[in-house]
Protein backbone atom coordinates (compact mmCIF):
# COMPACT_ATOMS: atom_id res chain seq x y z
CA UNK A 1 0.00 0.00 0.00
CA UNK A 2 1.32 3.50 -0.73
CA UNK A 3 -0.46 6.37 -1.53
CA UNK A 4 -0.47 9.80 -0.98
CA UNK A 5 -2.22 9.32 2.39
CA UNK A 6 -0.85 6.66 4.13
CA UNK A 7 2.41 4.44 3.09
CA UNK A 8 3.07 1.24 4.10
CA UNK A 9 6.44 -0.71 4.14
CA UNK A 10 8.03 -3.67 5.34
CA UNK A 11 11.30 -3.35 6.60
CA UNK A 12 12.59 -6.98 7.32
CA UNK A 13 10.25 -8.34 10.16
CA UNK A 14 8.32 -4.83 10.99
CA UNK A 15 5.77 -2.93 8.84
CA UNK A 16 5.83 0.78 9.00
CA UNK A 17 2.56 2.03 8.33
CA UNK A 18 3.05 6.14 8.34
CA UNK A 19 0.73 9.26 8.09
CA UNK A 20 1.58 10.91 5.08
CA UNK A 21 -0.03 14.10 4.80
CA UNK A 22 2.20 16.54 6.18
CA UNK A 23 0.83 19.68 4.25
CA UNK A 24 -1.78 19.30 6.78
CA UNK A 25 -0.08 18.28 9.60
CA UNK A 26 -1.40 14.43 9.14
CA UNK A 27 -4.54 15.24 9.68
CA UNK A 28 -6.75 12.29 9.40
CA UNK A 29 -9.40 11.90 7.12
CA UNK A 30 -11.62 9.23 6.79
CA UNK A 31 -10.29 7.76 4.00
CA UNK A 32 -6.92 7.66 6.04
CA UNK A 33 -8.82 5.77 8.86
CA UNK A 34 -9.71 3.30 6.03
CA UNK A 35 -6.37 3.00 4.62
CA UNK A 36 -4.91 2.03 8.29
CA UNK A 37 -7.91 -0.53 9.12
CA UNK A 38 -6.44 -2.49 5.73
CA UNK A 39 -2.81 -1.79 6.54
CA UNK A 40 -3.14 -3.35 10.20
CA UNK A 41 -4.80 -5.84 8.74
CA UNK A 42 -2.20 -6.33 5.86
CA UNK A 43 0.06 -6.64 8.88
CA UNK A 44 -2.07 -9.32 11.03
CA UNK A 45 -2.33 -11.51 8.06
CA UNK A 46 1.73 -11.81 6.76
CA UNK A 47 3.45 -13.95 9.22
CA UNK A 48 6.52 -12.35 7.88
CA UNK A 49 5.46 -9.13 9.99
CA UNK A 50 6.27 -9.17 13.68
CA UNK A 51 5.89 -5.88 14.54
CA UNK A 52 3.96 -3.03 13.31
CA UNK A 53 5.23 0.76 13.58
CA UNK A 54 3.21 3.58 13.62
CA UNK A 55 5.35 7.00 12.48
CA UNK A 56 3.99 10.21 10.95
CA UNK A 57 6.57 12.69 8.95
CA UNK A 58 9.79 14.85 10.00
CA UNK A 59 8.69 16.78 12.91
CA UNK A 60 4.59 15.98 12.90
CA UNK A 61 3.03 12.50 14.04
CA UNK A 62 -0.76 13.57 14.01
CA UNK A 63 -2.62 17.04 14.40
CA UNK A 64 -5.59 14.39 14.93
CA UNK A 65 -8.56 14.13 12.82
CA UNK A 66 -8.99 16.97 10.18
CA UNK A 67 -12.29 18.75 11.40
CA UNK A 68 -13.50 19.28 8.20
CA UNK A 69 -13.66 16.41 7.03
CA UNK A 70 -14.76 14.45 10.34
CA UNK A 71 -17.97 17.28 10.21
CA UNK A 72 -18.64 15.81 7.18
CA UNK A 73 -19.02 12.70 7.97
CA UNK A 74 -19.23 12.18 11.76
CA UNK A 75 -18.86 9.12 13.23
CA UNK A 76 -22.76 7.77 14.05
CA UNK A 77 -22.01 4.09 14.63
CA UNK A 78 -19.56 1.40 15.18
CA UNK A 79 -19.14 0.73 11.35
CA UNK A 80 -17.66 4.45 10.38
CA UNK A 81 -13.55 4.75 9.38
CA UNK A 82 -12.73 5.91 12.53
CA UNK A 83 -14.47 3.07 14.87
CA UNK A 84 -13.18 0.42 12.46
CA UNK A 85 -9.51 1.92 12.65
CA UNK A 86 -9.60 1.94 16.68
CA UNK A 87 -11.46 -1.67 16.76
CA UNK A 88 -8.58 -2.84 14.94
CA UNK A 89 -5.90 -1.23 16.54
CA UNK A 90 -6.98 -2.55 20.09
CA UNK A 91 -7.73 -5.96 19.35
CA UNK A 92 -4.42 -6.27 17.31
CA UNK A 93 -2.94 -9.14 18.33
CA UNK A 94 0.99 -8.19 16.84
CA UNK A 95 3.25 -5.91 18.99
CA UNK A 96 2.85 -1.91 18.02
CA UNK A 97 5.54 0.68 18.49
CA UNK A 98 5.51 4.08 18.07
CA UNK A 99 7.76 6.92 16.77
CA UNK A 100 5.88 10.22 18.06
CA UNK A 101 8.32 13.27 15.99
CA UNK A 102 6.80 16.84 16.95
CA UNK A 103 2.60 17.31 17.92
CA UNK A 104 0.83 14.04 18.77
CA UNK A 105 -3.03 15.27 18.99
CA UNK A 106 -6.19 13.80 20.07
CA UNK A 107 -6.18 10.42 18.46
CA UNK A 108 -2.63 10.63 18.17
CA UNK A 109 -2.31 10.70 21.57
CA UNK A 110 -5.22 8.48 22.29
CA UNK A 111 -3.47 5.54 19.83
CA UNK A 112 -0.32 5.49 21.90
CA UNK A 113 -2.34 3.97 24.91
CA UNK A 114 -2.29 0.68 22.37
CA UNK A 115 1.10 0.73 21.51
CA UNK A 116 3.59 -1.75 23.21
CA UNK A 117 6.70 0.64 22.86
CA UNK A 118 6.58 4.50 21.98
CA UNK A 119 9.42 6.32 21.52
CA UNK A 120 9.98 10.34 21.27
CA UNK A 121 12.01 12.84 20.32
CA UNK A 122 12.64 15.86 22.07
CA UNK A 123 10.35 17.57 19.74
CA UNK A 124 6.85 15.87 20.83
CA UNK A 125 3.88 17.37 22.15
CA UNK A 126 0.77 15.86 23.32
CA UNK A 127 -2.86 17.31 23.57
CA UNK A 128 -6.11 16.00 23.96
CA UNK A 129 -8.47 18.80 23.40
CA UNK A 130 -11.63 16.89 22.93
CA UNK A 131 -13.17 18.51 26.08
CA UNK A 132 -12.19 22.35 23.81
CA UNK A 133 -14.45 20.79 21.16
CA UNK A 134 -17.25 19.78 23.10
CA UNK A 135 -16.49 15.99 23.23
CA UNK A 136 -15.38 13.57 25.65
CA UNK A 137 -12.00 11.01 25.69
CA UNK A 138 -12.13 8.13 23.05
CA UNK A 139 -10.27 4.68 22.43
CA UNK A 140 -10.91 4.08 26.56
CA UNK A 141 -8.57 6.64 27.50
CA UNK A 142 -11.10 7.26 30.36
CA UNK A 143 -9.64 4.39 31.95
CA UNK A 144 -6.41 3.61 30.32
CA UNK A 145 -5.11 7.93 31.33
CA UNK A 146 -5.56 7.65 34.97
CA UNK A 147 -4.82 4.01 35.39
CA UNK A 148 -1.21 5.08 33.85
CA UNK A 149 -0.85 8.66 35.70
CA UNK A 150 -3.26 8.75 37.87
CA UNK A 151 -6.57 10.87 38.65
CA UNK A 152 -5.43 14.08 38.87
CA UNK A 153 -2.93 14.35 36.02
CA UNK A 154 -5.83 12.60 33.78
CA UNK A 155 -8.39 15.55 34.70
CA UNK A 156 -5.30 17.84 33.98
CA UNK A 157 -4.67 16.06 30.68
CA UNK A 158 -8.69 15.03 29.87
CA UNK A 159 -10.65 17.15 31.32
CA UNK A 160 -8.63 20.34 31.45
CA UNK A 161 -7.56 19.32 28.01
CA UNK A 162 -4.01 20.54 28.97
CA UNK A 163 -1.23 20.37 26.30
CA UNK A 164 2.10 18.38 27.92
CA UNK A 165 5.59 17.99 26.51
CA UNK A 166 7.73 14.69 26.33
CA UNK A 167 9.31 14.75 29.51
CA UNK A 168 6.00 14.74 31.41
CA UNK A 169 5.48 11.95 28.52
CA UNK A 170 8.09 10.21 29.66
CA UNK A 171 7.68 10.50 33.38
CA UNK A 172 4.14 9.83 33.52
CA UNK A 173 4.55 6.57 31.54
CA UNK A 174 2.90 7.64 28.45
CA UNK A 175 6.29 7.35 26.18
CA UNK A 176 8.73 4.51 26.43
CA UNK A 177 11.89 6.53 25.45
CA UNK A 178 13.16 10.19 24.68
CA UNK A 179 15.15 9.53 21.58
CA UNK A 180 16.64 12.46 19.11
CA UNK A 181 14.31 13.12 16.38
CA UNK A 182 17.70 12.34 14.27
CA UNK A 183 17.55 8.73 15.58
CA UNK A 184 14.13 7.82 16.13
CA UNK A 185 13.58 6.19 13.32
CA UNK A 186 16.37 4.34 13.39
CA UNK A 187 15.65 3.36 17.18
CA UNK A 188 11.70 2.58 16.54
CA UNK A 189 12.86 0.12 13.97
CA UNK A 190 15.64 -1.14 16.49
CA UNK A 191 12.86 -2.07 18.65
CA UNK A 192 10.84 -3.74 16.38
CA UNK A 193 13.81 -6.31 15.14
CA UNK A 194 14.47 -7.20 18.85
CA UNK A 195 10.60 -7.97 19.53
CA UNK A 196 11.72 -10.25 16.15
CA UNK A 197 14.26 -12.13 17.69
CA UNK A 198 12.11 -13.24 21.02
CA UNK A 199 10.04 -16.52 21.08
CA UNK A 200 7.10 -15.34 18.86
CA UNK A 201 4.37 -17.65 20.55
CA UNK A 202 5.78 -16.28 24.34
CA UNK A 203 6.06 -12.76 23.40
CA UNK A 204 2.10 -12.84 21.86
CA UNK A 205 1.52 -14.69 25.64
CA UNK A 206 3.04 -12.31 27.16
CA UNK A 207 1.31 -9.51 25.61
CA UNK A 208 -2.32 -11.21 25.96
CA UNK A 209 -1.61 -11.33 29.45
CA UNK A 210 -0.59 -7.61 30.04
CA UNK A 211 -3.85 -6.53 28.74
CA UNK A 212 -6.58 -9.16 30.23
CA UNK A 213 -6.15 -7.19 33.61
CA UNK A 214 -8.13 -4.55 32.26
CA UNK A 215 -9.72 -6.05 28.64
CA UNK A 216 -12.98 -5.82 30.38
CA UNK A 217 -12.81 -2.38 31.74
CA UNK A 218 -10.96 -1.04 28.43
CA UNK A 219 -14.11 -2.51 26.18
CA UNK A 220 -16.75 -0.77 28.66
CA UNK A 221 -15.32 2.24 28.72
CA UNK A 222 -14.94 2.00 24.93
CA UNK A 223 -18.33 1.31 24.34
CA UNK A 224 -19.89 4.38 27.25
CA UNK A 225 -17.20 6.61 25.13
CA UNK A 226 -18.35 6.10 21.79
CA UNK A 227 -22.27 6.88 22.96
CA UNK A 228 -21.80 9.83 24.72
CA UNK A 229 -19.19 10.77 22.02
CA UNK A 230 -21.96 10.28 19.13
CA UNK A 231 -24.10 12.25 21.35
CA UNK A 232 -22.16 14.94 22.31
CA UNK A 233 -21.84 16.10 17.74
CA UNK A 234 -25.44 16.99 18.31
CA UNK A 235 -24.81 19.51 21.18
CA UNK A 236 -24.87 23.07 20.77
CA UNK A 237 -21.58 23.55 22.34
CA UNK A 238 -19.94 21.14 20.50
CA UNK A 239 -21.17 22.41 16.96
CA UNK A 240 -20.35 26.02 18.06
CA UNK A 241 -16.69 24.47 19.19
CA UNK A 242 -16.15 23.27 15.95
CA UNK A 243 -17.48 26.45 13.84
CA UNK A 244 -15.04 28.03 16.14
CA UNK A 245 -12.32 25.88 15.45
CA UNK A 246 -13.02 26.41 11.46
CA UNK A 247 -13.40 30.17 11.48
CA UNK A 248 -10.14 30.29 13.33
CA UNK A 249 -8.25 27.96 10.61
Amino acid sequence: MDNALVTTERRGTVLRIAFDRANKKNALTMAMYELLTAALAQAGADDHVRSVLFAGSSGVFTAGNDIGDFMQHPPTSEDTPVVRFLNALMSFDKPIVAAVDGPAIGIGTTMLLHCDVVLASERARFHMPFTKLGLVPEAAASVLVPALVGRQRAASWLMLARPFDVEEAYTSGLVTRIVPSGELEAAAEAVGSEIAALPREAVRLTRQLLKEGTAALVDAAKKRELQLFMERLTSPETMEAFAAFMMKR
